[in-house]
């Protein structure tokens, strides 16, 4: 890929990357020129994926890595952002890790709740902080990608979900926030906003034909999304093409948020 969407000579971080929309984001921000560490609680599984993106082969300089690394815990996201920055100052991040827990709100049991925010939401902030001190820092600027949700957008869905929906509706004006407190230093900060996606993520509702049904009821396209679709999103939003899009979530979402 050539001129706006070029990412030639960028370093991309991505994480949740060993799967669904992130494995997807990091092949497509690969095959834009960036070399891509791909993080990920199972760093075997993120290797796997690492190994197959172009670019310069393994164990070049500029061959893409795969990190281990636990978004929700403060010394795993340091840890692996300086390891990636010993190679070069990362000039996108793209947040994939994420979790869902459903319950009913009424029996939500708190550890659930709080494992949710911290992967989702508190995680999401960490390695946006770590990777923007080092844009900073290094006066480079860069573009941050978050990964929110048609739940962050509106009270629509498959139920139960509370505390995944809360988490990308928080995300959303998180995004809005950084964006805003990061433009003087270059950084922006976008964030894109799924309908279901056909990824392992999904896959107990993929199980059930009633609930795949309700889900193609409620969007226009009729069908889910698939994660190279959401991928190009992300590399749209992280690329010059969008350079002057700041403070955005834009909706990959066949429809569904058009109603």
């Amino acid at each position: 890929m050539g001129g706006l969407f070029s990412l030639d000579g960028t370093m991309a971080i991505v994480t949740g990357g060993a799967s669904g929309i992130g494995a997807a984001a990091a092949r497509t921000l690969a095959e834009a020129g960036a070399t891509v560490a791909v993080l990920d609680l199972d760093r075997e599984r993120a290797a796997a994926v690492a190994d197959t993106l172009p670019g310069a082969p393994s164990g070049s300089p500029a061959a893409s890595m795969a990190l281990a690394c636990d978004v929700a815990d403060e010394a795993s996201v340091e840890a692996a952002v300086a390891q990636v920055a010993e190679r070069a100052v990362p000039g996108v991040l793209v947040n994939c890790a994420g979790i869902a827990i459903r319950d009913a709100a009424t029996d939500h049991p708190l550890a659930s709740w709080n494992k949710v925010v911290d992967v989702n939401l508190t995680g999401s902030f960490l390695i946006s902080r770590a990777v923007a001190r080092r844009m900073i820092a290094a006066g480079t600027g860069g573009s941050i990608v978050q990964t929110a949700s048609i739940m962050g957008l509106s009270g629509g869905g498959v139920y139960p979900n509370v505390s995944y929906q809360t988490t990308k509706g928080a995300l959303v004006n998180m995004t809005r926030a950084l964006a805003v407190e990061w433009a003087g230093a270059g950084i922006r900060v976008n964030a894109v906003a799924p309908t279901y996606v056909r990824t392992p993520f999904i896959k107990a509702l993929l199980d059930q034909p009633e609930v795949m049904e309700k889900i193609f009821a409620m969007t226009p396209l009729k069908r889910l999304a698939e994660p190279e679709e959401v991928a190009a999103a992300i590399l749209f939003l992280a690329s010059p093409a969008a350079g002057m899009v700041t403070g955005h979530t834009l909706p990959v979402d066949g429809g569904f948020l058009a109603q």
